[in-house]
Formats: C-alpha cells, sequence, structure tokens
C-alpha cells in the first residue's frame, strides 16, 4: 500500500491547469507544422500560422492559449494499491481546479446549475472520471474542455446493422460543426458499450498523441478514412477554407450489447488543451 496525500494531487492538478492553458502539448504543436506543409489554401496556411503563433505568444507570456479556459475533465487511473490520505479525492482534484485558475488569472466559465446559470467563481466542479487498475501510481489526466466546440458533440444509437451509417455520422458531425467548433478539430469517438460509456470513451480517446496510430490495425484504417473525408469537406481553418478541417479522429470501442450499436463525438477544437502527470 502506498499513501498519496490530498495536498500532493491538489498540487498536481493546479499546475496541469494552469500549464494546459499556456502550454499546448508537442504533439499540436506538430500536427499544425504537419498541415502547413501540406495546406493548399493561402488563407487557411495564414489561419494555421497564426494559430501557431498564438500558442508561442500563450507559452512565453504564460496567458491562455484562448479566452474560453474551458471546463476541466480529469481522468485518474487509480492503482489499486494507492491510499489517499487527508480527504477524499474529489475534493482534492476540485481544489487543484480551484486554485490553478485563481492563480494562473483563467477564466471561471463554470455554472452552478444549468438553470439559474450564477458562476461558480472558480471553475469548479469538475467532471471527474475514475479508472481503478493494478499498481501503486496516480496518473491524473486534464483536458480544459472548451465550449464552443463542446456544444458540437453528439451522440447517436444506431442499429447494428448500419455500421456504414455509423461511419456517415461521424464525418457529418464535422460538417455540421462546420467553423462554430473553431478548426482544425481532433476529434474522439466511442463506439460501443452503453450510452453513457462511449460518451466517456470518446472524451478519453481525445488524450491519444496525435498523429499516433491507433493500436487496433482496422480502426487505425477507419480512423485514416474518415479523417481523409473530413478534410475533403473544405471547412478549413477557422472555416476560411482549405485542406485541414481536422487534424485527428480517434477512436475508442468496447463490447455492447447485440442489439446495439452506439457512437459518441466529442468535438474538440484546435486548442486542444491537454497534460497529465503521474504521482
Amino acid at each position: 500500500m502506498r499513501d498519496i496525500h490530498t495536498s500532493a494531487i491538489t498540487d498536481a492538478v493546479k499546475k496541469l491547469c494552469m500549464e494546459a492553458n499556456w502550454n499546448l502539448e508537442p504533439d499540436m504543436l506538430r500536427a499544425f507544422d504537419r498541415a502547413l506543409g501540406r495546406e493548399r489554401s493561402a488563407a487557411g496556411k495564414q489561419v494555421l500560422q497564426t494559430l501557431k503563433d498564438n500558442a508561442e505568444l500563450a507559452r512565453t507570456k504564460r496567458i491562455p492559449y484562448c479566452q474560453d479556459t474551458g471546463m476541466v475533465v480529469c481522468f485518474v487511473e487509480l492503482g489499486q494499491d494507492v491510499h489517499v490520505t487527508g480527504g477524499g479525492l474529489y475534493d482534492a482534484i476540485n481544489a487543484g481546479v480551484s486554485e490553478g485558475y485563481k492563480e494562473g488569472y483563467l477564466r471561471a466559465s463554470i455554472v452552478r446549475s444549468p438553470f439559474d446559470r450564477v458562476n461558480t467563481g472558480d471553475n469548479t466542479p469538475a467532471v471527474i472520471h475514475v479508472d481503478v487498475g493494478p499498481g501503486a501510481e496516480m496518473k491524473i489526466m486534464v483536458m480544459a474542455k472548451g465550449g464552443g466546440c463542446e456544444n458540437r458533440s453528439k451522440y447517436k444509437m444506431h442499429t447494428p446493422a448500419d455500421a456504414a451509417g455509423a461511419k456517415d455520422f461521424i464525418v457529418e458531425c464535422v460538417k455540421t460543426a462546420g467553423p462554430d467548433a473553431c478548426p482544425p478539430l481532433v476529434l474522439g469517438v466511442g463506439i460501443g458499450g452503453t450510452f453513457e460509456k462511449s460518451a466517456i470513451l470518446s472524451k478519453k480517446a481525445l488524450f491519444r498523441e496525435i498523429g499516433s496510430p491507433n493500436p487496433d490495425p482496422a480502426l487505425d484504417a477507419m480512423e485514416k478514412e474518415l479523417l481523409e473525408q473530413a478534410n475533403r469537406l473544405g471547412i478549413g481553418p477557422q472555416g476560411y477554407g482549405g485542406d485541414t478541417t481536422a487534424f485527428a479522429i480517434h477512436i475508442l470501442t468496447y463490447p455492447c450489447h447485440i442489439t446495439s450499436l452506439p457512437v459518441a463525438v466529442t468535438i474538440e477544437c484546435h486548442a486542444h488543451r491537454h497534460k497529465e502527470a503521474t504521482l
């Protein structure tokens, strides 16, 4: 058994929240470079360069990459031999979010109720998912999920005979999002499980390194096929037209009922802000 005090968790989450908003991950910067090398539209190329310059300004000046600093989505991979001491895990994570958004001067975007719309003032609470597995470590993965692209995310329950329709649905999500979701996009796709499982899978899929192959060869081929179709839509960076409507489509699957084919698509904008740490 290994003890991890809540203060260490809070401190880690605080730093992750700030760094996620200030520093895009290297895989995203490489995605910009690859897109700049193949983008044929002059307007599209100019937008891509502007977005890359914006990332550098955010990094060097330690200011948010985007004014929408997102709702914190936190995935925790908790080793079963870890004992959290000093308080509750969820409380520690939310304390870290609160401290990070206040100390980093990040915009508070969360309202306490979907109906009264009163701001909580510190961007809490986070949305937290915990998976328990073997080991004595705790991996914390934080995403600052913007509202505009989240609003364009979709779910549909297909029939098992409609696998082709499920693929069409994924591309249609890109088309209907258009410029509103701030392309170039990254799509997380969850297929299988149940209503809620597919949605969670679609979020977790976004943490895979951009440009890395799917470990499943069949899914890897599907991702490439769908990405090509999405980029043929011509929406382009920020909707100005071009070859780069999406950087990547990442798919995670799970076993499902014989009568079901759930598909969830989480749309992420070009400000794909995520960080992780292992305690």
